[in-house]
């Protein structure tokens, strides 16, 4: 029996196969595409998906691949500069078309012993005290302990589980595509920059070469939103908003988008999970999606894998959802404030204005991006330090630097004291004896996913701890 199927081979369903084969878990990814998709969705990474590449080892391979910026502008396109003493050491946004994200993260998980398997497309499943039966389209049945539905925003999993998935539907529609132009490089910058003053929903720049990526407002809401927009409609929505269409000619590919904000209610029923869009889906303004999912990923995967080895304390997977439900709420708002905000009605525009003067404020700057790029996320431990619940940065040790240390995706236990001891947990905690100039606490406890799970210097505290993330000692 496989341990984990994981339905989708996106961004996220990969990095939870790697996340899961960190731990030994066996694991299958079904993908429905034969092969990967050649377009470009998501352009980037923000600042925790950065770091989170950073603590397993992967960032090197990014970076050869993208491209650093410091710029601001991705909170509702409003232009104000990249906020300084950002609590990280990548302080930028790593530009990287997703198919090259993607490409990446199937090796990783490829390279740890995942299997992934393409033209795999999940259309039933069931479930029992003891796993998941998934019917595939042409016939063949799997059977596996667990079934993590990273399919995206019309996922099968969600709709076949019945789990409801409210929100607000799309008001407003936009035709997104990739085009080859008629007309000098220069020409589109020129008429770019010129309607981007007043509709921030319009792009026309260049993917290299000679394709184009084309983002326009549509004229309406499609009846039927899954058939891609014509040639046709693309070219009469530009010469609405730009006055001319460019020439484009060639698609690559077409699409369209809204600004629904919708949100599963429920992760977890029984034995099969959502992530990723599946479980969350809302407008692209501020390029969060790709982000959210594979910070999805590596909040489930330890958990899941706990829960595969069989040392997870009590409501350790359920606290998946806990954790991660509120913070896709959060996106949902920002994100759909973001979307009135580029609205070209009136009122969106004074409070536009209202809001582009807070932006000055440094500390309203810095709180805004950190919302976008996902530092700023807490989850509710209880009460305790200001540290408790943050994902720590990576700061430098006397020996080196703390994400180094957790390439294995396990526990570990930073200690500047030198007098704590994770014995009884040494299978699931890494403990390291080392200090920072960058730390003003004794020691803290970080779990797999970068969080702070405690801190202090009594190990009698901190043994009251260990078992709510770690499970119980094993004997000594």
């Amino acid at each position: 029996m496989i341990d984990v199927i994981v339905a989708g081979g996106g961004p996220t369903g990969l990095m939870l196969a790697a996340e899961l084969r960190l731990h030994g878990v066996r694991v299958r990814v079904l993908e429905r595409d034969a092969e990967p998709a050649r377009f470009v969705r998501a352009l980037g990474l923000h600042v925790r998906s950065i770091e989170v590449m950073d603590q397993r080892g992967l960032l090197e391979r990014f970076l050869a691949h993208g491209q650093r910026h410091e710029v601001g502008g991705f909170f509702a396109g409003i232009d104000k500069p990249w906020p300084e003493r950002l609590d990280t050491a990548h302080a930028y946004v790593l530009g990287i078309p997703q198919t090259t994200t993607d490409r990446l993260l199937a090796e990783r998980a490829t390279e740890l012993g995942a299997e992934i398997r393409r033209g795999c497309e999940l259309v039933g499943l069931s479930q029992d005290d003891q796993g998941v039966a998934a019917e595939l389209a042409d016939g063949t049945r799997l059977r596996a302990r667990y079934l993590v539905g990273c399919d995206g925003g019309r996922s099968t999993v969600r709709k076949l589980l019945g789990v409801g998935f409210p929100g607000e539907p799309t008001r407003v529609e936009t035709l997104l595509g990739e085009v080859a132009v008629g007309v000098p490089p220069e020409t589109v910058a020129a008429v770019v920059a010129d309607v981007r003053r007043t509709q921030k929903r319009f792009g026309v720049g260049p993917l290299g070469d000679g394709v184009y990526r084309v983002v326009v407002p549509a004229e309406g809401v499609a009846e039927d939103r899954s058939a891609p927009p014509t040639l046709d409609e693309v070219r009469r929505q530009l010469r609405a908003y730009a006055g001319t269409d460019f020439g484009v000619h060639s698609p690559r590919w077409l699409s369209r988008f809204g600004d629904a904000t919708r949100l599963a209610e429920r992760y977890r029923v029984g034995r099969v999970l959502l992530a990723g869009d599946a479980a969350h889906v809302h407008p692209p303004t501020g390029g969060q999606g790709l982000n959210l999912g594979i910070q999805d990923a590596v909040n489930l995967g330890w958990k899941l894998a706990a829960e595969v080895a069989g040392w997870a304390p009590e409501g350790l997977l359920d606290s998946y959802h806990t954790e991660r439900h509120p913070v896709a709420v959060d996106v949902l708002v920002n994100t759909r404030a973001q979307m009135e905000l580029l609205s070209t009605e009136p009122g969106s525009q004074a409070v536009r204005r209202l809001l582009s003067e807070l932006m000055d404020f440094e500390d309203v700057n810095r709180y805004l991006i950190e919302k976008i790029t996902a530092i700023g996320v807490r989850y509710d431990l209880g009460e305790g330090h200001d540290l408790l619940g943050r994902r720590m940065r990576d700061v430098g040790l006397a020996r080196g630097r703390l994400y180094a240390l957790m390439h294995g995706g396990r526990g570990l236990l930073l200690d500047q004291t030198g007098r704590l001891s994770v014995t009884g947990w040494t299978d699931r905690v890494d403990h390291v004896v080392d200090v920072s100039d960058e730390l003003d606490v004794p020691a803290v406890l970080l779990r797999p996913d970068g969080h702070v799970a405690w801190v202090g210097d009594d190990q009698r505290d901190l043994l009251r701890r260990m078992p709510r993330w770690f499970g119980a000692a094993a004997a000594v």
